[in-house]
């Protein structure tokens, strides 16, 4: 099965993320959390509501794929998440949402951006979101509420994926990879937590 890293090519006009969408199954695995008006805590947004907080991307997360190529594995190192996150907003994208993908929706915008930076400090926390330090996190206002009444206070929508283009980095057996990154810790660990994924999948 292959591993893919996926990165941007910066010198592709339409790369990077283009969109947020709110779906059922995150391929993250990451749910939001939905911050109602007496929940929220946060600088400059106290007293907002109908807002929603989670992970747009996780860096070295393996995410299973299964295409027209078969099966395989893509992650994004912490300095693609980084990229991607600091394109999105430069390209102006904040109101750019769908509904699994599929439908383009009105009235939802990202308010708040951040890398996580710290493993107990982070706003993140103070919400229970145990996510990786280099995880890309937001803050989406919904001012839709069809899609609040109907989707989130209904659960049928329990986290955020992302829509972009990204560029495959590597295709490689898995005994070229480890040869490959066996010097970065980082890309290591990632890497063998993917390979033990495969190994006991088998």
């Amino acid at each position: 099965m292959k591993i893919i890293e996926l990165i941007l090519d910066e010198e592709q006009e339409e790369a990077g993320v283009e969109a947020i969408s709110i779906v059922e199954s995150p391929a993250i695995e990451s749910d939001f959390i939905a911050l109602k008006d007496q929940e929220i805590k946060l600088a400059k947004v106290d007293g907002d509501k109908k807002i929603l907080m989670g992970a747009l991307l996780i860096p070295n997360k393996p995410i299973y794929r299964n295409g027209a190529e078969g099966e395989y594995y893509i992650y994004f190192s912490k300095d693609t998440v980084q990229k991607a996150s600091q394109m999105y907003l430069k390209n102006g994208y904040q109101n750019n949402s769908t509904l699994e993908h599929a439908e383009t929706l009105s009235g939802l915008t990202l308010v708040e951006s951040w890398l996580v930076e710290d493993e107990v400090q982070d706003k993140s926390r103070k919400y229970g979101l145990n996510v990786p330090v280099g995880t890309w996190m937001g803050a989406v206002k919904v001012n839709n509420d069809e899609i609040w009444q109907e989707y989130v206070k209904t659960n049928k929508v329990k986290g955020f994926s992302i829509e972009g283009y990204f560029a495959d980095k590597m295709e490689a057996p898995n005994d070229k990879i480890k040869e490959e990154y066996s010097e970065d810790k980082s890309n290591q660990e990632i890497l063998n937590k993917i390979i033990n994924i495969l190994t006991n999948e088998k």
